[in-house]
This record gives C-alpha cells, sequence and structure tokens, in this order.
C-alpha cells in the first residue's frame, strides 16, 4: 500500500466515523418516571412457550414481580391457568397490586375452566386485583362473538366486585357500543406500530384513540390496557421496530400519560420470545426488559440508536484496512480515483456486514434462526467477495494510469522471423467460408508459413472435397488432411495438426475456420515471442457480420466488453484467458505441456493455465487481427456460452489445487487472481438459480399459507438486488468509457449479457456433478429461427419469467403487502425476472434476421491502446496516449 492508499484509507475511516456518528446522535426524550402505572405482565422465559404447555416456576414469577416492585404500581395478567394463577398471592409480598386477566379462546370447556378460576382467584386475593379483564382480543380474532363475550362479561360482574372489562383494540370498541354498555371500563389496545404509524406521531396517534374513545363513551372510563412499541421486527409501512424508537415512543407517552392522567399497562414487561412463533420476530420483542431481564434502553439518559456504535466502527474500519489491504496489493499503477473508489466501495461493504451481524444478533435465535443465520453469512460473503472482484477489476479498467504489459509490435527483418504453422480444424462447415477463410491466409504478408487444415469426422464428401481441392490449388504450403474417425473434438483436431506440423516451424498459430485475418497478422505478432519466456501471444476475437441484423450487432456488443475489458485487466498481470482463434503458441512450449487436452471443451484456456503453471509468459494484443461469424441464433449463441461456462468449470476441478496454492506450480498470486475471479460472476450465476427456485417456492408458501410465512430477513432481497445493481452499472459504466459505445450499444450488451445468465447458471452446475458433456459446435450461416421456434429456445427462460412474474404479483396481494419486507421481495422477485425476460427477448430478436443492426448502433474498432484514443483515468475525456 502506497503513500497515497494510505492517506485514502485513513480519510475514509474518519469519513466512516463521522458517518457512524451522524447516525447516532444521542437524542434528548422526557425522563422515564418514578413509577409507572402498569406492565403486561408475562413471566415465560427463553424458549419455554405456552403453545406447548410450559409454564414458568413460582420463584421465577417472584423474581420477576421483586424486579418490578417499586419501579410499578400494578402488573396485568392474561390467564389463571397453572402458576401464573399466582402472580395475584405473590403480588402482594411486593406491593404490587394486579389487573387479574382470563383468557378465552374457541375451547368452551378450556372458558368454563378458566372463568371459574378467575372467580376463585378474585375471592381469594381481592385486596391485590383492581381489575378484572375477560378475554384478550377474543372478538378481534373471532374466538367469541359479541354475544357471546357479552354473557361471559354479566356472569363475572355477578361474581366479583371490582371494575370488569373485556380487552380489545380502539376499533372494536367503536364498532361494538354494545359492547361498551356492559363493561364498567374500557380496556383499550392501541399499538401504532401494527398501524404502521411512524414513531414521531405514535404518541399523538394514541392520544387521539384515546379522546375518540372519550368522545364516544364519556361515562366510562378508559384504561389503556396495551400501549408499546417493538424493539426488533419487520418495518410496517412507516412504523420502524428498533430498541432507540421502543425508548422514543415509550419516554414520550410516559410524559405524555403523566400530563393527561391516563391509567396504563405498558406493552410489556419481559420480552417474550416464544411469541415470534405467532406474530413474527416482532412478537418476541414488546419488553422493556430483555429475556434476562435487562433494561433494553436508556431511561433517563439521551438515547442513542446503537449504543455502542463506536465498537462497531472500529470493527467495520479494521475491516476495511484489512480489504484494502489485499485489494492495494499491486496497485502501483492506480490513480488516486481509482484507489478512492476502491475504499469506498470497501468501506461500505464492510459497514454493511458489521451492521448486518449487529442487527441480526439483536433478536432471539432458535435453532433454525442461527441456521438461517449461517446461510446469511454464506450468502452474503458470496456476494461481498463477487463485489470486491468487480469493483476492482472496474477501478483497473477506468483509472489505471497505464498499462504496464501493453508494447507496441515491433517489425523485424524477413531472415530473423520464425516460421509459423497455422492450424485451421474444421467440421462439418460450409465450403465457401473456408475458402474465404483460406484465401485470406494465403494473402499473409509473412515470409515462411505454413497452413495445416484438419477436417475431422465430416461425413459429406461434398463438404470437405471442395476445400481439399482449394488447399490444392493454393499450392504447398497448403496442406489438408480429412481424419473420420477422430476422437478429442476440436483438442483432437489440433493435436493431429501438431503431429504433422513442419519440423522448423517455431510457432504454432490457431484460427477458427470462419475467420479472415488480415494481412500483418503474423508479422506485426510474431516478434512478440523475441522474450524467450513469451509462450503465448493473443489477439481478440472479432467479427465481421455486427451489421447483419440487430441480433448479431446484440452479440457482438456483448462479446466486445471481455476483450475490450477483461483481458486488457488480466494481461497486466499475465494472466489472460488463451482462445481457440486468434492465437499464437510457442512449439517447443506447447511439446513440452503435452499439446492440447482432450478432455475438457475448452482446451484452449485450459492449454493456458497449464502454461502459466510452468512459469511462462503470455501477451494480450487488444487490435482485431481477424474476424470470423457470430452464431445466427440465440439457441447457439447459448450452446457456445455453455460450452465456455462448462468448460470453465472442468478446468477448475482439474487445476483446483494449483490455483489455491496447495500443489506446487509457478503460478503468481496476480494469475491464481484472476482466474479465480473472472469465474465468480459465473458461479454467482449458478448460485443464482438455486436462490430463484427457492425464492419461488418460498413465495408460493408466502401465498398458500400467509399467517404462518412472512418473508425471509429482508438481506435475502437485499443481496441480489445490489448485485444485480451493480454488475448492471459496472457494465454500463465501462462499456460507455472503455468500449466507447453509445447507450444503444451499452443496452444491447447488457441484454445480450443477461440472456445468458441462466444457460451459464446451468452450465456451472452441471459442471460441477458431470465430466462427459461433448464438445457443442457453433454453426455458422445457419438459417434464422421462426418465433415459435425462439419461444422454444428460450422456453426455460420463459417459464421463470412467468413464474416471477406470477410470483411477485401474488405476494403483493398478500394483506400485509404494506409492509416493506414484502415489497422489498416482491422487487426483488421482479428484478431477478429481469435476465429471464432478457433471454426471451434476445430470442425473439434472433427471430427477426430482417431487423436492421443499425437500431444497436455500429461498435468502435478493437485498437491496441497506444495506437488509438483511450479514455483518460482521470476524467475521461479522449487524450491520445
Amino acid at each position: 500500500m502506497n503513500r497515497a492508499s494510505l492517506l485514502i484509507t485513513l480519510s475514509m475511516g474518519v469519513l466512516t466515523v463521522i458517518l457512524w456518528a451522524l447516525v447516532n446522535r444521542p437524542g434528548i426524550e422526557p425522563p422515564w418516571p418514578t413509577r409507572v402505572d402498569g406492565f403486561s405482565f408475562s413471566p415465560m422465559r427463553g424458549e419455554l412457550s405456552p403453545l406447548e404447555g410450559g409454564q414458568p416456576s413460582i420463584a421465577e414469577i417472584d423474581e420477576d414481580l421483586a424486579l418490578l416492585a417499586g419501579d410499578v404500581h400494578a402488573v396485568r395478567t392474561y390467564t389463571v391457568r397453572g402458576h401464573l394463577g399466582e402472580v395475584a398471592r405473590l403480588a402482594e409480598a411486593h406491593g404490587l397490586n394486579v389487573a387479574l386477566g382470563a383468557w378465552l379462546g374457541g375451547d368452551a370447556a378450556a372458558n368454563r375452566e378458566e372463568i371459574d378460576t378467575l372467580v376463585r382467584l378474585f375471592r381469594d386475593n381481592h385486596e391485590q386485583v383492581v381489575r378484572v379483564i375477560v378475554g384478550n382480543e377474543a372478538i378481534l380474532r373471532e374466538d367469541q362473538s359479541v354475544a357471546q363475550m357479552i354473557a361471559h362479561l354479566r356472569e363475572v360482574r355477578r361474581s366479583v366486585w371490582a371494575p370488569v372489562s373485556t380487552a380489545e383494540p380502539w376499533h372494536i370498541w367503536i364498532k361494538y357500543p354494545e359492547l361498551a354498555a356492559e363493561v364498567d371500563f374500557i380496556a383499550v389496545h392501541v399499538l401504532p406500530y401494527w398501524e404502521g404509524v411512524a414513531v414521531d406521531s405514535a404518541v399523538d396517534h394514541v392520544l387521539r384513540r384515546y379522546r375518540e374513545l372519550q368522545h364516544a363513551y364519556p361515562d366510562k372510563p378508559i384504561v389503556i390496557s396495551e400501549v408499546g412499541w417493538p424493539s426488533h421486527g419487520r418495518t410496517r409501512k412507516d412504523a420502524v421496530a428498533s430498541r432507540a424508537n421502543q425508548a422514543k415512543f415509550l419516554r414520550r407517552f410516559l410524559a405524555a400519560a403523566e400530563r393527561e392522567d391516563i391509567t396504563y399497562y405498558l406493552m410489556e414487561a419481559f420480552d417474550q420470545p416464544w411469541k415470534q412463533r405467532i406474530e413474527g420476530a416482532v412478537g418476541g420483542h414488546w419488553g422493556v426488559y430483555d429475556d434476562d431481564r435487562e433494561p433494553k434502553f436508556a431511561f433517563t439518559t439521551a438515547v442513542v440508536p446503537v449504543p455502542n456504535w463506536t465498537s462497531l466502527a472500529a470493527i467495520s474500519i479494521g475491516l476495511s484496512v484489512l480489504v484494502l489491504a489485499l485489494l492495494f496489493r499491486d496497485s502501483r499503477g492506480l490513480s488516486s480515483g481509482g484507489a478512492g473508489f476502491l475504499a469506498v466501495i470497501a468501506y461500505a461493504i464492510t459497514t454493511f456486514v458489521v451492521w448486518l451481524l449487529y442487527d441480526f444478533t439483536q433478536q432471539y435465535l432458535s435453532a433454525g434462526m442461527l441456521a438461517v443465520g449461517v446461510v446469511l453469512f454464506v450468502a452474503a460473503l458470496g456476494v461481498i467477495t463477487v463485489l470486491l472482484a468487480e469493483a476492482h477489476e472496474w477501478a483497473e479498467a477506468l483509472w489505471l494510469k497505464r498499462w504496464r504489459r501493453s508494447p507496441l509490435p515491433r517489425a523485424l527483418p524477413d531472415h530473423l522471423l520464425p516460421k509459423v504453422s497455422i492450424h485451421v480444424p474444421a467440421y462439418n462447415e460450409p465450403p465457401a467460408m473456408m475458402i474465404d477463410t483460406l484465401n485470406a491466409l494465403a494473402a499473409l504478408d509473412y515470409p515462411d508459413y505454413e497452413v495445416v487444415v484438419v477436417d475431422n469426422n465430416t461425413r459429406d464428401p461434398a463438404v470437405w472435397r471442395p476445400v481439399r481441392e482449394h488447399c490444392e490449388r493454393l499450392g504447398a504450403r497448403f496442406r489438408f488432411f480429412h481424419v473420420d474417425p477422430l476422437s478429442g473434438f476440436k483438442a483432437g483436431a489440433l493435436n493431429f495438426a501438431l503431429r504433422r506440423t513442419a519440423a522448423d516451424a517455431a510457432i504454432v498459430a490457431v484460427i477458427d475456420s470462419d475467420y479472415r485475418v488480415a494481412r500483418d497478422w503474423l508479422r506485426e505478432l510474431v516478434p512478440l515471442f523475441g522474450d524467450d519466456q513469451m509462450a503465448i501471444v493473443q489477439a481478440p476475437q472479432d467479427y465481421r457480420d455486427g451489421d447483419e441484423n440487430a441480433f448479431k450487432a446484440m452479440c457482438q456488443a456483448e462479446y466486445r466488453g471481455f476483450f475490450h475489458i477483461g483481458m486488457v485487466t488480466r494481461n497486466e498481470r499475465n494472466a489472460i484467458i488463451q482462445h481457440g482463434t486468434m492465437t499464437m503458441v510457442r512449439r517447443d512450449v506447447l511439446d513440452e505441456v503435452g499439446g492440447w487436452s482432450e478432455w475438457c471443451i475448452t482446451e484452449d484456456a485450459e492449454l493456458g493455465l497449464r502454461i502459466f503453471e510452468r512459469g511462462y509468459q503470455a501477451t494480450y494484443v487488444p487490435h482485431s487481427y481477424g474476424k470470423g461469424l457470430m452464431p445466427d441464433t440465440f439457441l447457439d449463441f447459448k450452446k457456445q456460452r455453455f460450452r465456455w461456462a462448462y468448460g470453465a468449470v472442468l478446468i477448475m476441478r482439474q487445476h483446483l489445487a494449483q490455483l489455491l496454492g496447495l500443489e506446487r506450480s509457478r503460478l503468481t498470486r496476480g494469475q491464481r487472481y484472476h482466474f479465480v475471479a473472472g469465474w465468480l460472476p459465473w458461479l454467482a450465476d449458478g448460485f443464482s438459480l438455486f436462490f430463484n427456485l427457492g425464492a419461488i417456492a418460498w413465495s408460493v408458501a408466502m401465498v398458500v399459507a400467509p399467517q404462518h410465512v412472512a418473508p425471509p430477513h429482508v438481506i435475502f432481497a437485499v443481496l441480489p438486488l445490489t448485485l444485480f445493481v451493480f454488475k448492471v452499472s459496472k457494465m454500463f459504466f465501462l462499456y460507455r468509457l472503455r468500449v466507447q459505445a453509445g447507450l444503444r450499444q451499452s443496452l444491447a450488451a447488457g441484454l445480450a449479457g443477461l440472456a445468458l445468465s441462466h444457460v451459464v447458471a446451468r452450465a456451472m452446475l452441471t459442471g460441477f456433478v458431470t465430466k462427459g458433456v461433448g464438445f457443442f459446435r457453433t454453426p455458422k450461416q445457419a438459417a434464422s429461427h421462426g418465433v415459435w421456434q425462439a419461444l422454444l429456445d428460450a422456453r426455460e427462460e420463459l417459464l421463470f419469467m412467468l413464474a416471477m412474474l406470477l410470483a411477485s404479483a401474488a405476494v403483493l396481494l398478500r394483506e400485509d403487502s404494506v409492509m416493506l419486507d414484502v415489497r422489498i421481495w416482491a422487487l426483488m422477485l421482479l428484478v431477478q425476472a429481469v435476465p429471464y425476460a432478457a433471454a426471451v427477448l434476445v430470442s425473439l430478436v434472433s427471430a427477426a434476421p430482417r431487423l436492421p443492426g443499425r437500431l444497436v448502433g455500429g461498435m468502435a474498432q478493437l485498437v491496441h491502446p497506444q495506437r488509438a484514443p483511450r479514455v483518460s483515468a482521470a476524467s475521461g475525456a479522449q487524450s491520445k496516449s
């Protein structure tokens, strides 16, 4: 890390502290009163749940009452079953009054027992019981009708001499005045969070509902039997659950209640983790004290959103420094703008991760939630790794001061130029196209070369004989071989050609059978082998039919990104991906490593990696020296990309030990980094397929069982959204500035790239479980497919797109669709449908061969960065370099 990078790192650390401080500015709130009116009292602890018949011990109940004694006048209970019926007796020893409650559900026998016990306990402890509450939201849950509840109230009022009521939300009392006529006081629940009210408006909301009830029932005392705010849980409209908001609401409400002389019971004394099973995460976080019986916020001092924010800031800074130390290890040529960009990304990511872990640990973690947490952590780690790799390439592509490994070709006299053997493998290729390729080779401006054409496994003599005859007409330097059968696919043909290469040939060059090479290809690039360690000289793949129609223009725009950006940045660390066309290899090195690997369908990239493992050099010259033909249909476009991605997995599996440094090789750290990082986006596509299948299944469960299945943790939606936005932004900016593409070309490239996401995902997953998928030849000059066939070519993507869109629409039909996490989940489903929609669109475009390529726009020529203007690292302006 140089001085500039260190200064940027420290500056970002200071800004991070400032950001944490701004977010956690102390808020002055009214102090907690010396004593509050009452608490809702449920003394369950840990995983203990009444849903399974769990009961706290009498000693635990007594401990909880002792904790509240002196700070509260009364507690409100909800049932008299089991040990909970002992609360009134135990409360007497602690000087606490009790609002005695009976739980009424849909079981008539259980209700009968509850009421009988309630009456008996009241008579045994009437001096401590100041109120009796029969039922808790039983009408709201529809466990009891209004008529049934009135009958219960009348019975209990005849049996006890304390004020009697039932507890319901404010709107139930407004809706049923006949119910109010049967109670001694209105026991009302006013919980602004459930109504989606922002915390700053919540106290006013409570007072407004209180006064509404006063106006409706002027002769009835009103007791707010539940009022509170959760410290953790889902965001409902404008209501955000947090400890800071809980402190704000309660301290403000208590001040208002004292001023307005309101009787209330705070919801609630202690967190009840078991309620998460019936109310979601928020259900367990209404307590003023947590499950360990510790206060959750300050009662008198200023309210700080994250009290220990300084520790979290320090952790985020420390992690950022570690990340930047890795990113800046080889940043000598990176401008301050690039270093600053990486610093912003690193600090943003680490701060987000620290916040994510902090927020996740604020909830009560069951075994299931811990498992979810592990999955979430692994997913976040994967996304972060991809983001950092993408950010690193972004920075180097835009802000590298100068390319360190982009030498200009130098001329050599003819007598110093080594002999080159050009190998042209072919299988079932159109004769006219191959003759065109051979004519371009015959026109090369180079003194000493041969051309070895190997046609393997073509059955129809009418296809290969015209090519053989043309080679005979071109002269002795053109040799043609028709071999049938020949195993090993393209690699087998290339090994066959290698065995028949002239003994005095020092360089082997390979082109695909559809390429028209430039006359100066060999003369300009062969001199780069002057360095004895230079084993590979690679020119880009380029295409001549991009103007033929809109589909091919889109494909060409997509191809250009890798050859304008990825290969250039990889070349800086001698880590290019070798390609099986427009490539040259030192012949003795090719023999040394054993030729082309016939087990791998991407034999070119695998060969390059083996050569790097021997410690040799390679160089990439980003100037077009030859142009071929692109796939004619979307199906062929997909098959080509499937082969590339599938082959990448096979290479990864075969060379994993060397790539990870577990097995001895001469790979550098930069080479290991680029090979692994270069495959990360494709690996992310593979995992994305699993994610999308899971997202669809989860969405179905959300629709089928809305009461039991909530959206996953919001981070499960935020992570793919973040990755999508970052990758699209990177593509757009780099295409505009490095590829010098216009808006239409950038959008076309983006659509074509997204359209391949699903096939890449399938290839990556297939590659991890198989090794035997055969070589897919990309047909040349094939007929375009019709619309129906185009839809069939993208049928998997079409089905995924429809499933995602339907899932998004369906989850928005839930009753809780106003919840932020539901909307984010629906948005994520829409965004995840975009690559599938892109595939359908691109396939349909391929079915319209007459759609002109000018709709996409022409692409800039691939030129060497030292031959033409390139983007200035400082400003993005055009400058001569």
